[in-house]
């Protein structure tokens, strides 16, 4: 194919001063806007009308289903997964304390941008960006735990080990994960008593406990875009970075998007969607809740996801997160091509019951598979227990009507739901959101 014409340039500044600016080209052919595209008055009517939820309370069945899997088909992972969640616990209750911890001294009234940068790159953090906090983005749940008093969004990225990433799906690669995760936490504690002591209020949100989707607001700081997959695609380490946002009411210039090519690339590559075992992401972007984005189908990603380790395939097989972006748009610019297409290098996989999957090849999976219980738990419950009340069978065949002792199915039912809404805050999967 013939080489591309340059619509633009992209220089991302160095986080360090020992670092060289990052620069490469965008070809004009696939040149888009900068962010995402998305209709505001949709966003703001979806808002109002339906709010978003975490995937945790709102597939809370699944999560109960996922357990019982994982530990038939991956009990070591479940493990992991077990020993995750109680470390994670004290941290996501210093989270939540966040939103009333009050600052350390007075506020200089001076922009305090490039000290915040700074300190958020020496700490250690990957990336980090400034964007207008978005409560459109806040989940149905979380509202009553916002601070609405906190205009910027501090967007924090940390990178997740390359080579582990690599191994995906593996237990390597989700410890590598949890990692990150853990590591977040920790920074964390020093960055938000740096902003106490700028005399500035803080709320956390991640890892483990969101107030709501992060990636619209690291679009908007100019860290990324959002690719096929659903994930963020940043410059340096594509897909493969952890997230996390701090709210603050400091005086702060916000950064702006970037328009990295992504949305067209993305369409032009589609390696993440033919590759996916359990063939969950669509090729096809369409409208929803004023987005333009690439859906994920949940039925199809999560017993995937429950039975190989986190699955990830996604995430490792996306040129951008193996390459970076420096190199695939420079290749494209110089060939038209996807760098790594059709290559082993780049596609392929192993599934550890299943063997290894070149391109071109995927793992078939019995239909049986994929069932698996969807929506709330307490709804669940309620409609097994209306189907017994109603079913004149629900006794057995053989039982006559008036030997029912429906006092007894109640008594039953409450119990359990007592069970289930009493139940610990639990995470749905390895760093994703809390049931609570």
């Amino acid at each position: 194919m013939a080489r591309r014409r340059i619509g633009h340039n992209v220089t991302r500044p160095p986080r360090l001063p020992d670092e060289e600016p990052l620069s490469f080209p965008v070809a004009r052919d696939i040149q888009s806007v900068p962010g995402i595209p998305k209709r505001d008055n949709e966003v703001s009517y979806y808002s109002r009308e339906a709010p978003l939820e975490s995937v945790a309370v709102s597939e809370s069945a699944s999560a109960e289903w996922a357990g019982a899997v994982r530990m038939e088909f991956a009990p070591e992972t479940a493990k992991l997964y077990e020993d995750f969640q109680r470390r994670m616990r004290p941290i996501v209750d210093w989270i939540k304390s966040t939103r009333d911890m009050e600052p350390t001294a007075q506020p200089s009234g001076g922009d305090v941008t490039e000290t915040i940068r700074e300190a958020a790159l020496k700490l250690g953090y990957s990336e980090v960006g400034f964007a207008p906090f978005d409560p459109r983005y806040v989940y149905r749940s979380r509202r009553p735990d916002l601070n609405p008093r906190l205009p910027t969004a501090i967007c924090l990225a940390l990178e997740q080990d390359f080579d582990a990433t690599q191994t995906i799906p593996s237990l390597d690669a989700e410890r590598a994960q949890g990692d990150v995760y853990v590591r977040q936490a920790e920074l964390s504690r020093s960055f938000v008593d740096l902003i106490l002591s700028l005399g500035y209020k803080v709320q956390v949100s991640g890892p483990t406990w969101h107030l709501g989707p992060m990636i619209p607001m690291f679009v908007e700081a100019g860290l990324g875009q959002l690719g096929v997959n659903g994930q963020l695609l940043s410059p340096r380490f594509g897909s493969r970075a952890r997230l996390q946002i701090i709210l603050t009411d400091a005086k702060i210039t916000h950064d702006k998007p970037v328009d990295y090519g992504i949305h067209k690339y993305c369409a032009l590559c589609q390696v993440c969607v033919l590759r996916c075992p359990g063939r969950a992401l669509d090729g096809q972007k369409l409208w929803y809740r004023g987005i333009e984005k690439n859906k994920l189908n949940f039925a199809r990603c999560r017993p995937v996801m429950t039975r190989y380790s986190g699955c990830g395939i996604c995430m490792k097989v996306c040129p951008i997160q193996k390459y970076g972006m420096k190199p695939v748009m420079e290749h494209y610019v110089e060939t038209g091509e996807v760098l790594g297409k059709g290559t082993d290098n780049l596609e392929g996989y192993t599934l550890p019951d299943k063997g290894y999957f070149r391109p071109g090849r995927l793992p078939q999976f019995r239909p049986d598979f994929f069932a698996m219980p969807r929506g709330k738990t307490e709804d669940i419950l309620f409609a097994e227990f209306k189907e017994r009340l109603s079913d004149p069978d629900r006794n057995g065949a053989e039982a006559p009507q008036d030997a029912v002792d429906e006092d007894a199915l109640w008594r039953a039912f409450r119990e359990r739901l007592r069970d289930t809404l009493d139940r610990p805050e639990t995470t749905l999967d390895m760093g994703m959101d809390m049931s609570n």
